[in-house]
């Protein structure tokens, strides 16, 4: 039976906004299987980048316990939480985020300078990544040389160079046209399946979201449906 990754009981989410206090996620329960392709959807406001954030451990929750891979990261000191999401989380945004003076090769190599590695070895891990998402031929280019799509393959090289545990995209196809945001979807498949990497994605996409293995919808800080069959 496939072990859970990630195991979110009770999560709550509250944020304070001029006087008012406003919840934003209402006791949410849910697991996600090591290998699993989760797709999060629902309206604006719904709250899926803030459990996206909890999950990643860029926020923290209010109350309820959440465990990633055994660790029950709202337990970790901000130091601690640091070290953990550097060692297993990828993150790939909407926008990219990547260095405009560095080459693809120097965005890359970005999470590995916060590790022991040798220089050599963090040549090898970025010449891989890069040949994983197909711009090996790009290294040496910056971003504003790369189109839109090369851009977010970049990004997603630079997520996958430290082998985290977990990867998390916030809307990766959302500043994408169809043709390009199919290519990253492949792409995302592709590390799913072939490199059996545990992937949440946040999009309002229906066509994204049907590549992947699960559809959990939310709506006002609420889980209202899920979906655990296959994409196709």
């Amino acid at each position: 039976m496939t072990t859970a990754l990630v195991s979110l009981k009770g999560i709550v989410k509250r944020y304070v906004r001029g006087k008012q206090r406003v919840q934003v996620l209402h006791g949410i329960d849910l697991e996600i299987r090591a290998g699993e392709f989760l797709a999060l959807m629902g309206p604006s406001g719904s709250g899926k980048t803030t459990l996206l954030n909890l999950i990643g451990g860029i926020d923290r929750a209010d109350e309820g316990d959440l465990l990633v891979a055994g660790e029950r990261i709202n337990a970790l000191t901000a130091r601690q939480l640091a070290q953990w999401r550097a060692h297993n989380v990828g993150f790939v945004f909407q926008f990219y985020n990547l260095m405009p003076l560095l080459t693809a090769q120097q965005n890359v190599e970005l999470p590995l300078l916060m590790t022991n590695l040798s220089r050599a070895q963090r040549s090898v891990n970025v010449k891989a990544a890069l040949e994983l998402v197909g711009l090996a031929d790009r290294a040496t280019h910056k971003p504003a040389e790369l189109s839109g799509g090369q851009q977010q393959r970049v990004a997603i090289a630079r997520a996958l160079v430290a082998d985290p545990t977990l990867l998390v995209c916030d809307e990766p196809t959302g500043d994408l046209d169809r043709e390009m945001a199919e290519q990253i979807l492949d792409l995302l498949q592709i590390v799913n399946r072939e490199q059996h990497k545990t992937i949440i994605m946040v999009t309002h996409d229906p066509k994204a979201a049907e590549r992947a293995t699960r559809q959990l919808h939310l709506d006002k800080g609420r889980l209202i449906h899920a979906d655990s069959s296959l994409a196709a």
